[in-house]
């Protein structure tokens, strides 16, 4: 299994958030990639990179994305059918954003949201959140989650290997 990084506007595909949730994934018996945006600026037209990436992806994925490369991941899980999504302060219901409404084709969903974000409403979140009863977890911190790191690294790793055994109870009955 593998799991598909999707990073920020302002950062890049292996800055530090990406990398230490990356260790955990290896940790746990996953591969790792991070698609590379840094000059793509619209994000719809990243949404397109990501699924020209997943359209040659041969083994099944779970996608983690961060601020706008939340919004990315989702918008790509409407045509694709990853694992599982783990969306960090994701950039949903932004103004000049193509999608509106998201409508992924998986059910395993959790999102990460600091209490403080300044950069992304945490509001926009709690909306997502309300209307597909997926996993929201709101924490202390701002957009960047730096001051919470390990309560995030708690969140994904236990996302990860529940998604991993959920996989392999499907595959196996």
């Amino acid at each position: 299994m593998k799991i598909i990084f999707s990073h920020g506007k302002e950062s890049g595909p292996w800055g530090s958030k990406i990398t230490t949730l990356a260790d955990t994934g290896i940790a746990s018996g996953f591969q790792v990639d991070s698609v590379d945006y840094r000059n793509i600026v619209n994000p719809d037209e990243r949404v397109k990179k990501l699924n020209d990436y997943l359209a040659k992806e041969t083994q099944p994925y779970v996608l983690v994305g961060s601020s706008m490369g939340g919004y990315v991941s989702l918008v790509a899980a409407q045509t694709n059918k990853p694992l599982g999504l783990f969306l960090l302060a994701p950039a949903l219901f932004m103004p000049n954003y193509q999608h509106q409404t998201y409508a992924p084709l998986v059910s395993n969903i959790e999102i990460i949201h600091g209490w403080s974000d300044d950069v992304i409403p945490v509001e926009h979140s709690i909306k997502y959140g309300q209307q597909t009863q997926c996993a929201l977890h709101l924490i202390e911190g701002d957009h960047r989650l730096t001051s919470s790191m390990e309560q995030v690294i708690m969140l994904f790793e236990s996302f990860i290997l529940n998604t991993k055994t959920q996989f392999e109870y499907k595959v196996n009955t």
